[in-house]
């Protein structure tokens, strides 16, 4: 039987970091990579059993790839404090490392907005990896790079995406900050293309293209605010070019 290794990065998840563990409670060993966290984060995670180690938050990638170095198991299953792993997916995630067919595997999430699960704004994602010299790269949306073919999984990843409409905003925010900076350093330029037509075609994309419109109110809000992601970016590069921030 192949072992699995939990990562689990935080920073003031203690209304959901329990339930997140107790969905990984079948792996050999959990690791939690906490950014300082002011709340009981860390208590909690120390209570479960976890493997805690603290490292001052800077981005993404370098948060993940420490926290590899301690996972000693075959397999490492990546996931966030927000999510949970349906017993559906267990059951998958077991059944595959076992009989593996590739050396990493993406999970599917669907987004979670105004109380429902929008199946038409779903996220595809390298989460579960052989444990063979795999690191991530990037500030944000980092990718994770694996030695090897890439299946997916079937079963849904459960994730609590947004904690409202304020949360949705600021998360794009502080992620339009973190590629405008990534976007700054590879010295690209802004123009009315990025600004007018890149917000419109992900609106486009996602509303029409991926059928966001089966998804009602919500599928429209995710569209509208996403647009704006885009939007924000490349405003916030402009910003970094004319040291206006």
């Amino acid at each position: 039987m192949n072992r699995i290794s939990v990562i689990i990065p935080t920073y003031n998840e203690e209304t959901y970091i329990e339930d997140a563990l107790n969905s990984v409670a079948f792996a050999d060993e959990i690791i939690v990579v906490d950014s300082f966290s002011s709340d009981r984060t860390k208590e909690i995670a120390e209570k479960f059993g976890c493997k805690v180690v603290q490292r001052k938050f800077d981005n993404f990638s370098a948060q993940k790839n420490f926290a590899i170095k301690y996972a000693t198991a075959d397999w490492i299953l990546f996931i966030d404090g927000d999510e949970r792993v349906s017993k559906k997916l267990q059951y998958e995630i077991n059944e595959t490392i076992n009989n593996p067919k590739h050396a990493g595997y993406k999970l599917q999430f669907p987004h979670f907005y105004m109380n429902r699960f929008l199946y038409h704004k779903v996220d595809r994602v390298v989460r579960l990896v052989k444990n063979d010299n795999v690191h991530f790269t990037g500030d944000v949306h980092e990718k994770l790079h694996v030695k090897g073919s890439i299946g997916i999984l079937k079963n849904f990843m459960i994730h609590y995406t947004y904690k409202g409409l304020f949360h949705f905003l600021s998360k794009k925010d502080s992620y339009a900050w973190f590629q405008a900076g990534e976007s700054f350093k590879k010295k690209k330029k802004v123009t009315y293309f990025h600004l007018v037509f890149k917000p419109f075609y992900r609106f486009f994309s996602g509303y029409v293209l991926k059928r966001g419109f089966l998804d009602g109110v919500p599928g429209l809000a995710v569209a509208s605010i996403n647009a704006y992601g885009v939007f924000s970016r490349y405003v916030k590069l402009m910003l970094l070019q004319r040291n206006l921030k």
